[in-house]
């Protein structure tokens, strides 16, 4: 499993200070955010975007490429790039230069996104959001996949012999994660394409989740991409730790109340027990996340909101060095004991690489009628 970080890069006030950070502080926060990630031992940092106050990350490519430039093991990420509202040849042409740039260390999560009034400003109609999501995807395969593209759709103007440049590194495109809150068609458009799907899964009950996954699941293997169990699933959770369970409670509780994403409704204990928010101790996140696998199976990403409502970035780091040192540990030790041989593993570009070069080879066999080809497993080359 890969387990990492997102963020929803809000510029919140303190609720216990009154301080509220500078959009420059913000982001140079978000860098190091990511750079302690990496240093802890997590496998992922995601950011969101967004085009509106109170929030920073609108240019996630730009911030992913920068903090690139300052790491060498993590894979970089989005949570999510809006399909609807980005053209999908500026969303390819991004993706392939990150790639290049970070070493294949890149995937992307594409969601319709939760703001409403993004659509106008970006000249599309809010009540077309699954066939601008439908038709948008189906052109970024193509201009990742296909050396020249002649295509033509409803929402954007026709292309004619239209070459990507620079190409998917390796010519791998990045894998694609699906992201949903609460819509099946997402489940089924990941399903039907064979790639990953996360769900959110930080503002519902374990129910939902369940739905949705298992919806997915089952759409992934009747679209022949193998069983329910080999479907790529990630999820979203949140937490909040200290070493004493009350300690924690306390802290955050002022945070919770005033965060922009679920603050002035339930309770903080209302919201602990109804969602995967988990505020304690660290025996307590892992206790409670072990617990994801009992209702959506095996799965391969699990990454945690940790740096929202205005928590001040000392705390983020310490509580990164809480999810480093004690639970991930843990929890990577736990979620591999029993799991199935016919899971997959979390994708990477190396290891999309390796499937590539074996269907070739194996294509190559076929045409050749079966004659022996070498193994690039070692060679330098292979990323």
């Amino acid at each position: 499993m890969q387990f990492g970080i997102f963020t929803v890069g809000d510029v919140t006030a303190d609720p216990t200070t009154g301080r509220t950070p500078t959009e420059a502080e913000r982001i140079q926060a978000t860098v190091a955010i990511a750079r302690k990630a990496e240093e802890v031992g997590l496998d992922v940092f995601a950011t969101g975007e967004h085009h509106n106050p109170p929030f920073v990350p609108s240019s996630p490519t730009t911030l992913l490429a920068y903090i690139a430039a300052q790491t060498v093991r993590i894979i970089l990420s989005t949570s999510t790039t809006l399909i609807t509202t980005n053209d999908p040849v500026k969303i390819a042409e991004d993706f392939s230069v990150l790639q290049h740039l970070s070493g294949g260390r890149t995937d992307v999560m594409l969601g319709r996104g939760n703001t409403g009034p993004v659509y106008p400003w970006f000249g599309q109609d809010i009540r077309a959001a699954l066939p601008l999501t439908v038709e948008h995807y189906d052109l970024l395969r193509r201009l990742w996949r296909e050396e020249t593209v002649d295509w033509e759709g409803k929402f954007r103007s026709a292309l004619q012999g239209f070459t990507l440049a620079p190409r998917p590194l390796d010519d791998v495109p990045p894998f694609v994660w699906h992201a949903s809150i609460r819509t099946p068609e997402v489940a089924e458009l990941a399903a039907y394409y064979g790639d990953g799907f996360f769900a959110n899964h930080i503002f519902w009950p374990a129910s939902h989740t369940k739905q949705l996954v298992n919806l997915y699941r089952r759409r992934f293997a009747h679209y022949g991409h193998g069983t329910p169990e080999q479907a790529i699933v990630g999820l979203g959770g949140q937490v909040f730790m200290r070493p004493n369970s009350q300690d924690a409670v306390d802290e955050f509780r002022p945070y919770f109340d005033n965060a922009p994403v679920y603050g002035h409704g339930p309770s903080l204990e209302e919201f602990t027990e109804q969602t995967p928010l988990t505020v304690g101790s660290p025996a307590q996140v892992i206790e409670k996340t072990l617990n994801f696998r009992n209702y959506v199976g095996d799965y391969q990403r699990q990454l945690f909101l940790m740096d929202h409502a205005g928590l001040p970035l000392k705390t983020v780091l310490e509580q990164l060095d809480l999810l480093g040192e004690e639970v991930v540990p843990v929890l990577r030790k736990e979620f591999a004991a029993g799991r199935p041989a016919d899971v997959p593993a979390a994708p990477t570009h190396r290891s999309l690489l390796r499937a590539r070069r074996a269907e070739e080879r194996a294509a190559k066999e076929a045409a050749d009628g079966g004659g022996e080809s070498s193994d690039d497993e070692g060679n330098p080359e292979t990323r």
